[in-house]
């Protein structure tokens, strides 16, 4: 298993808020997966903004939410002061037995060490507590990364499999690792799921805020201009009437934490 690396907190939590709002938007439904009540404890892992914390306690759940961008833990305090955020670790989560459910949105694909964050999620529910999450699954943006990668290759820049930053696994493989872990899988989906980017810059916009890593040996000019190159090249495949649409699959889970015996 493919170990994370060093965070590098890029996370601009003002751009994620005023142009990527679709990640929260997007997450709501996760709350009819989950179907949360009224003094549950729920982690929100990986709660950004905090704005899907702030619908959990509205519908009077005890929520705390983790992070582990600064960034992203200091905005959502400033945005709604009588929640909990703090920052942690995924696959270190300073958690035992402590809630009913763990809710997680457009969080895992980011984190390599899989099994290590399924392990910890394991650890933070109560016995017999759900996991509910959401993220990028097996062909999650591939149409923007294989052409993204032959643009960095084309312009002589260096690239290597390690720049990649994300991990989108089938459902095989990740439901697999989940009872290996000791969930009971009761739900697996992947689906697609065509993302509308906001504005004519949203493709830009997109790649500054999500795709950093692969650019990280790459100078700002040589950047930009392979972001421009990638624009052109995809325009006639991922825009719609003047629309960017990001070709997003996502996997969907739902697993109970079996106790052990």
């Amino acid at each position: 298993m493919n170990k994370r690396s060093p965070f590098n907190d890029h996370w601009n939590s003002n751009l994620y808020d005023n142009r990527h709002a679709f990640v929260s938007k997007f997450g709501n439904h996760l709350l009819e997966l989950l179907q949360p009540t009224k003094k549950e404890a729920i982690l929100d892992l990986g709660s950004g903004t905090g704005d899907l914390a702030n619908e959990l306690a509205k519908l009077g759940a005890v929520v705390t939410g983790v992070d582990q961008s600064s960034n992203m833990v200091a905005k959502a305090r400033s945005k709604y002061p009588h929640l909990l955020f703090d920052m942690a670790d995924a696959t270190n989560l300073p958690f035992t037995e402590t809630f009913d459910a763990v809710l997680s949105n457009a969080v895992l694909h980011w984190v390599l060490d899989a099994e290590a964050a399924l392990k910890s999620i394991w650890r933070a529910l109560k016995p017999g507590g759900r996991f509910v999450a959401e993220f990028g699954g097996k062909g999650n943006v591939e149409t923007i990364t294989t052409e993204l990668v032959a643009q960095i290759k084309q312009a002589g820049c260096p690239y290597s499999s390690k720049q990649f930053p994300w991990y989108f696994p089938s459902i095989g493989e990740y439901t697999s690792l989940m009872e290996k872990t000791g969930f009971s899988v009761s739900f697996a989906r992947l689906y697609e799921r065509p993302t509308p980017l906001e504005g004519a810059d949203g493709f830009r916009n997109w790649l500054e805020m999500f795709a950093n890593p692969f650019f990280n040996e790459i100078d700002e000019q040589d950047k930009q201009a392979i972001i421009a190159k990638t624009e052109i090249a995809l325009q006639p495949v991922l825009m719609e009437e003047g629309q960017w649409i990001a070709d997003y699959k996502r996997l969907m889970v739902v697993g109970y934490k079996i106790p052990i015996k």
